[in-house]
């Protein structure tokens, strides 16, 4: 039997995982630019896409209706970094966060400090399902809402486990989708759409 070595040219490509630090050390020396929108997952650096009208206003919508109802409850923040890990460091649309009396200016969120996050979902809406949920479900994130502005409907996900979320449910026009964390904290979905 002949033994036929492996070609370095046959073998498949070995991807590098950047971490958080390394991100931040791109950022600062110029090779990501301020103007650039991007994310950190899985020690990936993901372009974001563009945010049209529908998108922001939804967010808007969102954070107007937060806003008025948590009060000293939690801290909102629009479209900013939480940190997962040392690879991942995405920024979901919203964020619902435990109050810190700093609003988290010494250290980003992490996992235990967050309520909700959303995801306002319209080109993104396979991106948000297959990639970011089962990431932040792994990182113990409690609840996750997913707008899905094509469908006008709210996608809500619990129970989180290292494979993924263990309940979905579907959250359609006419309905309330109550935070469950914060019980008292409710939207009512025909106020995004």
């Amino acid at each position: 039997m002949i033994a036929i070595a492996k070609s370095p040219l046959s073998s498949a490509p070995t991807k590098h995982r950047f971490t958080v630090e390394q991100y931040y050390k791109m950022a600062e020396v110029g090779i990501l630019g301020i103007e650039e929108r991007t994310e950190l997952i899985e020690g990936e650096i993901t372009e974001m896409s563009p945010i049209g009208a529908k998108h922001a206003g939804s967010i808007n919508r969102l954070n107007r209706r937060f806003s008025a109802i948590v009060n000293n409850q939690a801290i909102i923040a629009v479209q900013n970094s939480i940190s997962l890990n040392d690879y991942s460091e995405p920024q979901p649309d919203l964020a619902i966060l435990h109050w810190r009396e700093d609003f988290y200016t010494q250290s980003l969120p992490n996992p235990s400090e967050i309520f909700l996050l959303i995801e306002v979902a319209d080109s993104t809406i396979k991106y948000d399902r297959e990639v970011k949920a089962p990431l932040y479900a792994k990182a113990g994130i409690p609840e996750l809402w997913i707008v899905n502005l094509e469908a006008q409907v709210f996608e809500v996900y619990r129970q989180p486990s290292e494979t993924g979320y263990q309940q979905m449910q579907i959250y359609t026009k006419g309905q309330t989708v109550q935070l469950e964390q914060l019980p008292n904290v409710e939207i009512e979905i025909d106020f995004v759409f």
